[in-house]
């Protein structure tokens, strides 16, 4: 009876911790798709069911001061670092998909959807109209 009752432990905080290794939730390294450099630690959070996502930290010591000079509307000429990027995504299955990603560099914002590829790295994808003509980026789990 004892060794049901350990065993049946050990099994729930096993789920509960590999549960917390499969969110999308947490901070990221993000990657340029185009140089494969890193550039910004980004953070993905949650508020009123929706996924977000802000610039938490600049990696490239010349940019840490950059302003959105291209953005339109409340973002420009806002420091990038704090900036909220990623705005409104729901889940769909295993995918977040439904918001908009901004990209401060040419100001233009995009849909996106974001999907677990691993536990420590996130797929997002930004498109124009329909996901096939858009840009994929891979962001690396930041560790504690």
């Amino acid at each position: 009876m004892k060794r049901s009752i350990v065993f049946g432990l050990v099994m729930c905080f096993s789920m509960i911790f590999n549960a917390q290794g499969q969110t999308v939730l947490g901070k990221w390294k993000t990657i340029d798709d185009e140089t494969g450099e890193a550039k910004s630690i980004v953070e993905v959070y949650e508020k009123s069911g929706k996924v977000y996502a802000k610039v938490v930290e600049i990696l490239r010591a010349e940019h840490k001061k950059d302003v959105c000079t291209k953005c339109d509307g409340a973002e420009k000429n806002k420091p990038i670092l704090g900036m909220v990027i990623m705005n409104g995504l729901k889940k769909d299955g295993e995918e977040y998909n439904g918001g908009t990603i901004l990209d401060p560099e040419n100001g233009k914002k995009y849909k996106c959807y974001i999907t677990l590829e691993s536990p420590d790295k996130l797929k997002l994808r930004g498109y124009i109209g329909i996901a096939l003509v858009g840009r994929t980026q891979y962001w690396i789990r930041v560790k504690n």
